[in-house]
């Protein structure tokens, strides 16, 4: 059997290599810690810069910052006479919108809208739209009537 003194040595070193593992243990899962965050930081730029790309294609397909009809158009094209068709358009940066002659629903600034006519006869549409700075822009669209 050991001495009193040798039983002290022997849990005085296992002490200090206890102490040693707890140390390296908490290195390794700081380092596995700061791995994850790093990870994290980069998965979240990542998302952050697509979701700043989709922005820009957005501001992009809505006209990004020009002053413009993006279309104008009838759907059908032609008609028969009590049918009716819609008046499709689209613009971007304007600030007022007016469709001559006036249809039965309201028309405003929109980068895709659509309102129903029913003309009796082929009719011309007129499409003007003004942005802030009082540009006007006009286009033009006929509808026929058979």
């Amino acid at each position: 059997m050991g001495s009193d003194s040798d039983d002290k040595l022997f849990f005085g070193t296992l002490l200090k290599f206890s102490w040693i593992i707890v140390v390296i243990v908490g290195l390794v899962v700081a380092g596995i810690f700061y791995s994850r965050h790093e990870e994290n930081q980069a998965i979240e730029e990542k998302a952050a810069q697509a979701e700043r790309e989709r922005a820009r294609l957005l501001a992009e397909g809505l006209g990004g910052n020009n002053f413009e009809i993006m279309n104008f158009y009838a759907s059908p094209g032609a008609i028969r006479r009590g049918d009716s068709a819609q008046i499709c358009y689209g613009v971007s940066n304007a600030k007022d919108v007016t469709l001559t002659p006036k249809p039965s629903e309201g028309v405003w600034p929109s980068p895709e809208r659509c309102v129903s006519v029913s003309p009796e006869k082929t009719t011309t549409y007129i499409l003007t739209a003004i942005n802030s700075s009082g540009e006007k822009k006009t286009a033009t669209l006929v509808l026929t009537v058979q």
